[in-house]
């Protein structure tokens, strides 16, 4: 019978080496009945430490062979030692238990490695009836146990909850899949497939020329791009294989940016803009997006580490193609346990806007000294690469409009006006620079000929404390204002203001958020809505946050609740924002407040629920917008608790 067994492998010492100055690059690799799992590897160490742990199929019978390599860049990886393990013999000498072995080999090697045995035992009860026990879970079953079917895995999530993930269509499930179970899934979709195939021959019944071609597999989207090859797995299902990069999708490379053929899911309907753009009505809801309900490929963003966010960030949504980042985001952080179902990727977006606005990195200035809403820096240019960083910053400006997640900050405006394509006027000038602005009223409203004023077309810059001078028109230093061309004056004025030298990054912005959302599908929005879509509601309703919100094991008028508001009450509008934050990754609210509160399956209320112990800390579900709220025992220790979450708690270690 075939088991689940992780292997956790901890740490080594190896033998040093005096002729190897910088020492070895260990990972290890385990072999077992054919198959083969690997550790990352440690740099330049003789005391690796990897902690991670490798999920294989085995038998009572099966032997673990433990392989430890040092990696090589110029040449072959090299053997620095290895070791067995038996399972028959580690269960018998353990209690049928195998929990933890010490190895060691003559080279010098010693490494610790954990192992969890997932292991049914047979039993025969006092009247001879057979059955089975489980002794991870602890418990028993009169029928006997299958083994998961192949691309499913066994969980168990930090509440002890077991549940199973298909890797094949990436969704999980609470009930146990069976061979049974998944076999008639799949002739479901087989038979449904013949169904569509059968219909579109008949509706193709009239169409002429298809005799020269019965031999032939008719294919309206005509032949594949070249190097792209069609197959089909061994469920029947179709895949494509583009050999010069050595890569499989499940996507037509046809169909790619193109209108999905796939049935919309009951109470959908797809209807088309005066301007041809698609959208999707959602009758069930009552609700429209652009955004394409049936489901397709994940865009996958694995980030290395909190401290390297930005430049993770950076280079893998410039290696994704611009059509692959309007696909669903799966962000996953190694060595931070979370399932993305929308709350991981919420926060990731939250922090990530928290770093590449940040105006310490010189790309994005205040517009004020007391206005803390962005514009680009002109003097951004210090840095060699500031137009790969805008048109990087573009993209994901777009990939945040387009599924619908928050930013930290804003921006001017003006800005918003330029991603609308918009024309500027003079009076977008007064929300970033009131004092400018008036001045240019002044001129308007006064006759500078009787003031004595001395002005000509032009002004000077200073970037950086060098003073420069930019001529608003040919030949503008020699040209006087006047009575008659102030009215020019005022607008060019305004214009440079507006732009001051940051053309070629405001055009790298462009590029890379026309990529990723073309500006035709926001010509309905103004720069007030578009911020609103963008950031958020910044002021906190406390009377609407209670309305909607549910309760599940408490009640409205549990005490537990009753102090958990009035904590909210007494916090200041930051504060309530760094809750909101903690329980649903974002402190940005959606245009219709907390109503629209959205989780991993849609709308999804504030939501508060009595779990664990009173000297447990309260813990968050950012998919699914709901905090776990101990029964404490008194509004002191309510408070306390809450703040020590709120203040404490960060990464991505809730669900």
């Amino acid at each position: 019978m075939k088991s689940q067994l992780q292997v956790t492998v901890i740490s080594a010492r190896l033998k040093e080496n005096k002729k190897n100055w910088f020492g070895p690059s260990p990972y290890v690799e385990v072999v077992v009945d054919g198959q083969s799992k690997r550790t990352e590897k440690c740099n330049n160490t003789h005391s690796p430490k990897w902690k991670q742990a490798l999920t294989v199929i085995v038998t009572p019978v099966s032997k673990l062979i433990f392989r430890v390599w040092s990696h090589q860049t110029l040449k072959a990886d090299i053997l620095l030692g290895m070791a067995t393990l038996e399972i028959r013999e580690t269960l018998k000498n353990n209690d049928l238990k195998c929990e933890s072995s010490i190895l060691s080999y003559c080279y010098g090697l010693l490494f610790w490695f954990a192992v969890v045995f997932f292991l049914w035992e047979q039993r025969v009860d006092q009247n001879g009836r057979v059955y089975y026990v489980d002794h991870i879970e602890k418990r028993t079953t009169w029928e006997r146990p299958e083994p998961l079917p192949a691309g499913w895995e066994r969980r168990v999530d930090p509440m002890g909850r077991v549940y199973y993930v298909d890797h094949m269509t990436r969704t999980t499930t609470w009930q146990r899949p069976t061979q049974e179970s998944v076999r008639n899934y799949e002739e479901w979709q087989h038979q449904r497939s013949q169904l569509q195939g059968a219909m579109q021959q008949f509706n193709q019944r009239f169409i002429y020329g298809l005799a020269a071609t019965a031999n032939k597999e008719f294919d309206p989207l005509g032949p594949l791009p070249h190097g792209w090859e069609k197959r089909t797995d061994t469920n029947g299902r179709v895949y494509f294989v583009h050999h010069p990069t050595r890569t499989t999708q499940w996507e037509d490379p046809r169909r790619q940016g193109l209108l999905n053929d796939k049935p919309l899911p009951d109470g959908w309907e797809m209807r088309f803009t005066v301007d041809g753009i698609p959208y999707f009505v959602d009758h069930n809801r009552r609700t429209t997006t652009y955004i394409d309900p049936r489901t397709g490929k994940s865009s996958l963003f694995l980030m290395k580490k909190m401290k390297t966010l930005f430049e993770d960030s950076f280079q893998q949504i410039m290696s994704f193609h611009p059509q692959d980042l309007r696909r669903r985001l799966w962000v996953i952080f190694p060595g931070e346990e979370g399932l993305d179902y929308g709350g991981v990727a919420r926060e990731w977006f939250f922090l990530l806007s928290h770093e590449v606005l940040n105006p310490m990195y010189c790309l994005f200035e205040y517009a004020g000294k007391d206005n803390y809403c962005l514009q680009i820096n002109p003097a951004s240019y210090i840095n060699p690469d500031h137009l790969k960083y805008f048109k990087f910053i573009g993209r994901f400006i777009a990939m945040a409009l387009f599924h619908g997640k928050f930013i930290d900050t804003g921006f001017s405006l003006p800005f918003y006006k330029r991603i609308l394509n918009k024309p500027l006027a003079l009076k977008d000038l007064e929300s970033i620079d009131p004092e400018f602005y008036n001045s240019l009223i002044w001129i308007k409203d006064n006759n500078i000929e009787e003031c004595g004023l001395e002005m000509f077309f032009s002004v000077d810059k200073e970037i950086l404390g060098e003073v420069t001078t930019h001529e608003l028109k040919p030949d503008g230093g020699n040209i006087q204002v006047t009575e008659e061309n102030k009215e020019e004056y005022i607008r060019l004025v305004a214009e440079w203001r507006l732009s001051r030298g940051v053309e070629e990054q405001t055009q790298a912005f462009f590029q890379g958020f026309n990529e990723v959302l073309p500006q035709q599908y926001l010509q309905y929005f103004d720069a007030k809505e578009l911020e609103v879509m963008l950031c958020g509601m910044q002021e906190i309703d406390l009377v609407d946050w209670q309305r909607n919100t549910i309760y599940r094991h408490y009640a409205r008028s549990s005490k537990q609740i009753l102090w958990f508001w009035q904590f909210v009450k007494e916090m200041d509008n930051e504060k309530r924002m760094r809750l909101l934050q903690f329980v649903t990754g974002t402190c940005r609210l959606p245009v219709g407040g907390f109503a629209d509160l959205m989780g991993s399956n849609g709308p999804q209320k504030f939501c508060i629920e009595k779990v664990g112990k009173d000297n447990w800390l309260p813990r968050s579900h950012t998919c699914f917008n709901r905090l776990d709220l101990p029964p404490y025992k008194s509004y002191e220790q309510l408070k306390e608790k809450l703040i020590f979450a709120i203040e404490e708690t960060e990464g991505f270690g809730q669900e």
